[in-house]
This record gives structure tokens, C-alpha cells and sequence, in this order.
């Protein structure tokens, strides 16, 4: 598919989002169809992708201007060879997550607080991401005696009163399995916030379906923590 012809000619199943996720530009054959690159710059994102994955959807690639090289949502969804260098003060987790981990899946940094990680899949891997050293490796999402020993420790500390549902991308889960992970969180007394951190709306809108807010509408307020850039 060329950029050029994309809001041309999209295909017929261009609004549905699993079609989306299923044909994301995953390798340089298929980008090379989306942008002009050089040689030079197929080199270098092949060298980046022997580290690093790549995801885009056909939807946010469509966005990129194909003959701009510092177009900036080219710079979040395209890898650069600058990804490949070591740095002095490179971190594997510079947000000190791992040592704020109670129980597998779970950080709780803060006392009144805590973070879900249902997923470490995205339906797009910003090249900015500070939880590299899990999202992307696999596509796997939370299991549920993971997910049952979360519940057992929020329901212990009854000092949290804020959950955020992250990852990955909660919202690249099935509605079913969201709603699994949220129903959980609202039966808890103590739990006043629940929050999903997404770039789904940025990236992947077309997931923002009348099932998926049907469900969030049954045990709202749900909070959307997002950003566009």
C-alpha cells in the first residue's frame, strides 16, 4: 500500500480495528511502501529492528508525510539508528519499576497508588518508550493468577484508592478480558479511581467502538489517560 494512496483508497476494512492491529507495518518491505527511504535509511532500520521491534498501523502511517524524513510522527512510529547506541547513562528501567513490584505485573510506587500492567503489547511501539525492556519483547497480556494476586494485594492494602490499567496498551485486549480486569478493580470497596493509560485514541481510534464504551459506561467513572504529539 502506498502512503500516497491511502485516503484514496482505502480498503474495505479500513474502520475495524483487529484489521488494523492484523496488518501493522511490521518489517522495511512494508514501510518502504509507506515512506521514501533511502538506502541509507533502510540500512539503518534494519540494523535497529535486529534490537528493537517495530509496529505501525496502516491508520497512524497513513498520517506520515512520506518525503518528509523529520516528519514528526515518522520520528515516533519509524526506528532510527540513534536507538542502537549506548549511552553512559542508559537504563534499562528508568522509572525504578521493577524495585516498586510487589507481585508480578504490579508497581506500587506510591502509597495511595498503584500501576496494572495488563499487556506488553501495543498496537504501536512509540520509539520513545520508557518500558522497552518488556513492551514489545512479546505479545503476551497478563495471566489470570497474575491478575488474582493483584486483586488479593489491592484488597489487602486498603490504603490504594487509585488503579491505573497500563502496559503495553490495555485497550489492544479483547473488550471481554478488559472488562474481566475492571470488574475486578470496582468490586474492591477502597477503589475510587481506576484509569487506562492508552495511545489507542492517537494511533488505533478506530478501537473506540460502541462495545468498548458500552462496557466502560457500566462501571464508569473510568478515567483515559492519553497523549497526542
Amino acid at each position: 500500500m502506498n502512503a500516497v494512496q491511502v485516503s484514496a483508497a482505502k480498503p474495505p476494512n479500513w474502520d475495524d480495528w483487529k484489521w488494523q492491529c492484523a496488518h501493522r507495518i511490521t518489517t522495511v518491505a512494508a514501510l518502504s511502501k509507506v515512506i521514501h527511504m533511502t538506502q541509507q535509511d533502510t540500512q539503518n532500520i534494519s540494523k535497529c529492528l535486529e534490537q528493537f521491534r517495530m509496529s505501525i498501523t496502516p491508520y497512524y502511517a497513513s498520517l506520515i508525510d512520506p518525503d518528509d524524513p523529520k516528519d514528526p510522527i515518522r520520528l515516533q512510529a519509524v526506528p532510527s539508528i540513534e536507538e542502537t547506541y549506548d549511552c553512559e547513562n542508559d537504563m534499562a528501567d528508568p522509572l525504578a519499576e521493577e524495585g516498586c513490584s510487589p507481585v508480578p505485573n504490579l508497581v506500587h510506587r506510591y502509597p495511595d497508588r498503584v500501576l496494572l500492567l495488563a499487556t506488553y503489547r501495543c498496537s504501536m511501539y512509540c520509539r520513545h518508550c520508557t518500558r522497552r525492556r518488556a513492551v514489545g519483547e512479546e505479545d503476551r497480556f497478563i495471566t489470570e493468577k497474575n491478575l488474582q494476586s493483584i486483586f488479593a494485594y489491592i484488597r489487602f492494602h486498603t490504603e490504594i484508592r487509585d488503579v491505573l490499567i497500563s502496559g503495553g496498551d490495555p485497550l489492544v485486549m479483547s473488550t471481554e478480558k478488559l472488562e474481566h480486569i475492571i470488574a475486578g478493580l470496582r468490586a474492591i470497596p477502597h477503589v475510587d479511581i481506576i484509569r487506562i493509560g492508552t495511545r489507542v485514541p492517537v494511533v488505533l481510534p478506530m478501537r473506540i467502538t460502541e462495545e468498548l464504551l458500552s462496557m466502560l459506561k457500566k462501571y464508569q467513572p473510568i478515567w483515559i489517560n492519553t497523549h497526542f504529539n
